[in-house]
């Protein structure tokens, strides 16, 4: 099976939005209180730029994150077990050979 060519029946396709919708939710939560206690320590100018620029930098990762479309999935399911936003538990339901590869690219990327 090649990576970017994996068919993905309705409920998988389902149980990989779901797990992307899930850990989006967290890295969001996550990313709010970064921004709280950061803004509790703006006191000049400039550091309404570095909040800025930081904001800027966070959204541009985050669009392309969790990107749903059947080639990428699951390079972005792996990346999302591998920085701690989902466990590959929470992708019971898809097939074995997929939830292997995404394990095995959580070693690799």
């Amino acid at each position: 099976m090649q990576l970017t060519q994996t068919e993905w029946s309705t409920t998988e396709k389902r149980i990989a939005q779901a797990a992307l919708e899930i850990a989006k939710e967290r890295e969001i939560n996550a990313l709010v209180a970064t921004v709280r206690q950061r803004a509790t320590k703006i006191h000049e100018f400039n550091d309404l730029w570095h909040l800025h620029d930081f904001l800027s930098a966070r959204r541009y990762d985050l669009d392309g994150k969790y990107d749903p479309r059947n080639a990428t999935v699951i390079f972005s399911l792996a990346g999302l077990v591998k920085e701690g936003w989902l466990k590959i538990t929470e992708l019971e339901g898809l097939d074995q050979e997929k939830i292997t590869k995404v394990s095995a690219m959580t070693r690799m990327i």
